[in-house]
């Protein structure tokens, strides 16, 4: 595949042009955004931008923002990453899979370490939701608490799953587009050509920094990180964007099925998904003992090199053995 970039871009450049292309994607997305509100919801231009300011006067909202969310998350995030590799010439399986999955469990051993970590990450969300800024600082604090509390209050009108319906949408919108195009971001763009520009460890925590800060919620910026950390080092380790993917998305499906059932009334014991209590001790130190031991069987399996393969072919002189030690 020839495409119009040199591939030895600047690893710094191909960052700044990802920019471009995602914002070229999210254009794009905000016109199918326009489009389908007028052909699903018959609404005009102008009242499908004003729903996203005032959602409670419009009663097609809900289904109005999950279409917009949808739409321009995954044009911007997953169109401009596929774009760039496009433009320089890359498959996409090329540049986002530098090694082929080994094993279907690969996917479902980084699905596990997200639920198993849940606990104790809950312990970090509790700790940064109370978090305080320097006296210095007080005044942007203000604004970030303030500015946290708009976002959550729209997250919970998002998040009002009181029909199956509604939770396949969300789980397609909330957790499939999100898991797709910011793992392509993220992962396979942005942390890649950190790795190439500095080294691995580095581009990984790069990497996951810039991966909470671009959500801008200030008092949930450690969590997030720590969760950019495994997803990176998941990256990393297998060098195939899939297995990260498949951590994020269960990430996000998992919590929405809490919370679905929890509004449903199946779950008795009062649990509230969106509360920052952390979980108690004897959940939080199990969950980190466990985390820690799957990182690790992971970090063991997932770098292994893999198995060389062996093929026969039939001649006029025999059978001839031929190895692949590729990995």
């Amino acid at each position: 595949m020839k495409g119009f970039l040199p591939r030895t871009l600047h690893p710094g450049l191909q960052i700044l042009l990802l920019l471009v292309t995602m914002l070229a994607g999210a254009c794009v997305g905000l016109a199918v955004y326009y489009a389908l509100a007028q052909a699903l919801f018959h609404t005009s231009v102008l009242e499908a931008s004003n729903v996203m300011v005032q959602p409670g006067t419009n009663p097609q909202a809900w289904p109005l923002i999950m279409t917009y969310q949808g739409a321009v998350l995954f044009f911007a995030f997953a169109g401009g990453a596929l774009a760039l590799a496009s433009a320089l010439g890359y498959g996409w399986g090329e540049y986002f899979n530098a090694r082929r999955l080994g094993a279907g469990w690969w996917l479902l051993g980084a699905a596990a370490l997200i639920i198993v970590l849940l606990p104790f990450m809950s312990t970090v969300i509790a700790w940064n939701a109370g978090a305080h800024f320097p006296g210095f600082l007080h005044d942007f604090e203000v604004w970030a608490r303030a500015s946290e509390d708009r976002l959550a209050e729209l997250t919970k009108f998002l998040t009002r799953l009181n029909s199956v319906g509604r939770l396949v949408v969300a789980i397609v919108v909330v957790a499939l587009v999100p898991a797709i195009g910011e793992e392509l971001v993220f992962r396979g763009v942005v942390q890649r050509n950190l790795v190439r520009w500095f080294s691995p460890h580095v581009g990984v925590w790069l990497g996951a920094a810039i991966f909470s800060a671009i959500h801008m919620q200030f008092f949930g910026f450690v969590p997030r990180f720590l969760l950019g950390l495994v997803l990176g080092y998941l990256y990393l380790w297998s060098g195939n964007i899939l297995v990260s993917m498949a951590a994020h998305f269960t990430q996000n499906a998992f919590q929405l099925l809490i919370l679905y059932f929890t509004q449903q009334g199946r779950f008795g014991w009062g649990f509230d998904p969106d509360a920052t209590e952390p979980l108690p001790w004897t959940l939080v130190v199990p969950s980190a003992l466990l985390s820690a031991g799957l990182l690790y069987f992971l970090h063991q399996r997932l770098t292994a090199p893999a198995a060389p393969t062996t093929m026969l072919t039939l001649s006029s002189e025999g059978v001839a053995v031929h190895r692949n030690d590729n990995q």
